[in-house]
């Protein structure tokens, strides 16, 4: 069984920054894609940002330029760089993992608030 921990969510103020981290407990080096969802209260869950196994990102047009979707390997973590938040990035984040042969896997979520 593959786990996925998601951390670094908290309080943000408009204009801020905050990185998410996606741990796995199997090797992400090859054969996979990870993806950063998020869900806004009364909002369904939309795709955020994905990295595949060997480096190609891709963002959704509300996120491009300001967050930034990278892995580092021997960690096998993923991580999410989130630059010059706005109030609508207020979500659950969560992590999803791809393995090709093996499955889709999905992290517990990790909060992201704006204080005021």
């Amino acid at each position: 069984q593959v786990q996925l921990v998601e951390s670094g969510g908290g309080l943000v103020q408009p204009g801020g920054s905050l990185t998410l981290s996606c741990a796995a407990s199997v090797s992400v080096r090859t054969d996979n894609t990870m993806d950063w969802y998020r869900q806004a209260p009364g909002k369904q869950r939309e795709l955020v940002a994905t990295i595949t196994s060997g480096g190609g990102t891709n963002y959704a047009d509300s996120v491009k330029g300001r967050f930034t979707i990278s892995r580092d390997n021997a960690k096998n973590t993923v991580y999410l760089q989130m630059n010059s938040l706005k109030p609508e990035d207020t979500a659950v984040y969560y992590c999803k993992a791809h393995f090709w042969g093996i499955g889709t896997y999905w992290g517990q979520g990790t909060q992201v608030t704006f204080s005021s």
